[in-house]
């Protein structure tokens, strides 16, 4: 009764929590895109990690949390194929879109000499194609689920945990293999441009620092541009990306290989597996501080639309 207890509430604060917080980013930064007079490509960005994030809550948490607190079979068989399909969308999303947000990330603090600079986006909009290929391969990777899906209430003598609301049937060993090796290609080419582009913004962190030290050894005044500050949060949120993601997979391929039933083990994998969903916006948030400067923009311009009124 006490595991069940803390299962529903981490599950319910997880969902809840990491809602509100993928939410606050979303109107942060959009305040930001409609209240500045340039439309930076980060921001779309960043509005769209946010929107993966509420889907993998909705999709995966809100389920769970459902379950764990004891209403199951509460999804048919369409609902589930929908559920699932979507959680797997948006999780492939969340991999390209973190990896996207970090190459343009170092592409904008790259030296003006630097061959890199040249690819760098000259309009928000020019962002929206990769957006497009995002969805679309990340789609297609999915569709062998729709097939490998069903309700538990169409199968509820053949799964094992109580709090599952979707059956996963066994796949044919041809679609296995065929969609494995493109998932693990994605993960490679998506990540592998995350490390690169993250090891080149430590490097160009570092010879900032050094810079700094410099100055100040030399008594200047110097302030941090904007764009580092930015590239610093880049990197504090693929930390915590990478975290995530492969303490998930150590744990799936533990659970996998384990011939007895863990239940523990199994609560804290899916624990984990909405643990970037839940706290990248706080990382977002805390480094960026951008919320209250959007609240207050906002309270600025409905005081003066109001004071007109008020003088009447």
């Amino acid at each position: 009764m006490l595991l069940k207890f803390i299962k529903q509430i981490v599950f319910f604060f997880m969902t809840v929590f990491g809602t509100l917080g993928n939410i606050s980013v979303s109107v942060n930064y959009m305040c930001s895109w409609v209240g500045g007079t340039e439309k930076k490509a980060i921001h779309l960005i960043v509005i769209h990690l946010a929107f993966t994030n509420i889907i993998i809550l909705l999709a995966k948490g809100l389920p769970k949390t459902i379950a764990v607190f004891g209403l199951i079979n509460y999804l048919d068989d369409l609902g589930c194929k929908i559920i699932v399909y979507l959680e797997r969308v948006a999780r492939g999303l969340s991999i390209c879109t973190s990896s996207l947000l970090t190459v343009v990330q170092a592409i904008i603090i790259s030296p003006r000499a630097s061959g890199w600079r040249r690819l760098r986006p000259q309009s928000a909009w020019h962002i929206l194609p990769f957006f497009s290929f995002f969805w679309i391969l990340n789609a297609l990777l999915a569709m062998n689920l729709i097939h490998s899906i069903t309700s538990t209430s169409q199968n509820i003598s053949q799964h094992k945990n109580k709090d599952d609301y979707c059956y996963f049937m066994l796949e044919s060993k041809n679609t296995k293999w065929i969609v494995l090796p493109f998932m693990v290609l994605r993960d490679a080419v998506f990540q592998g441009a995350m490390g690169g582009a993250s090891g080149y913004m430590v490097l160009l962190l570092h010879k900032h620092h050094q810079h700094v030290l410099y100055l100040q050894n030399s008594k200047l005044l110097y302030r941090t541009p904007p764009e580092l500050r930015a590239a610093q949060s880049v990197l504090l949120l693929m930390l915590c990306f990478v975290f995530f993601y492969w303490t998930d997979c150590a744990f799936s391929l533990f659970v996998s290989l384990s011939l007895v039933n863990n239940s523990l083990m199994v609560n804290f994998q899916e624990f984990i597996t909405l643990g970037y969903a839940t706290f990248s916006p706080v990382v977002l948030i805390h480094r960026d501080g951008l919320l209250p400067d959007c609240w207050n923009a906002q309270w600025e311009k409905l005081r003066k639309c109001l004071s007109p009124l008020s003088v009447q």
